[in-house]
């Protein structure tokens, strides 16, 4: 079942589902949340790295850019990058969610976190998104627009162990954007 804004206000209301700040009015949608682009960016250092490899990432293939709020950040075509959301989220054990895109984002050839779209029951921390522009031209992004949505499922009952609190969770209470984690798994599997 998807929460109506009439159940997503009550989950706000009772603390069961914390977004902080408070989503405004506009935010809150018929049946989901828009959330807010936040002022931390990751790019990719193309010239200083040959290529990722998920096994043994490189170090420091990443540069964090923060940007101010009222400036843009400007994303060209083709180009990808991790970005996050100024809402710290905190899921309760009965809720799932996924993110989407803005149509009207995706009409300027702005892709906003294709892949891993869904969120765990438990899950808490302020949500990297995937951004890429596809489109032909260059488009500026601003800190506190609104960048994505969440829909929000209740399951059919609260899960038995909420991501928080699982052992193998690489993203639990991200405060701010970061980068892949997918090497752990490797490293993990050494250890068996």
């Amino acid at each position: 079942m998807i929460l109506s804004d009439k159940d997503i206000k009550e989950y706000l209301k009772n603390g069961k589902l914390v977004i902080e700040p408070a989503p405004s009015e506009e935010q809150i949608q018929p049946a989901w949340i828009d959330l807010r682009l936040g002022n931390e960016f990751l790019i990719f250092k193309r010239r200083e790295v040959a290529y990722i490899d998920p096994k043994s990432p490189p170090k420091d293939y990443t540069e964090k850019i923060v940007v101010k709020d009222g400036k843009p950040f400007i994303l060209h075509p083709g180009e990808f990058v991790l970005g996050t959301v100024k809402e710290y989220i905190k899921f309760p054990s009965d809720l799932a969610g996924a993110v989407d895109g803005r149509s009207s984002l995706g009409r300027l050839g702005i892709l906003t976190h294709i892949t891993s779209t869904f969120i765990n029951p438990g899950w808490e921390g302020r949500l990297v998104l995937e951004i890429n522009n596809i489109g032909i031209m260059p488009v500026a992004l601003y800190p506190g627009m609104r960048i994505c949505k969440v829909v929000f499922f209740k399951l059919s009952s609260p899960c038995e162990i909420p991501y928080s609190q699982r052992k193998d969770a690489k993203y639990k209470v991200q405060e701010g954007v970061e980068a892949s984690k997918l090497g752990e798994e490797f490293h993990d599997k050494k250890r068996e």
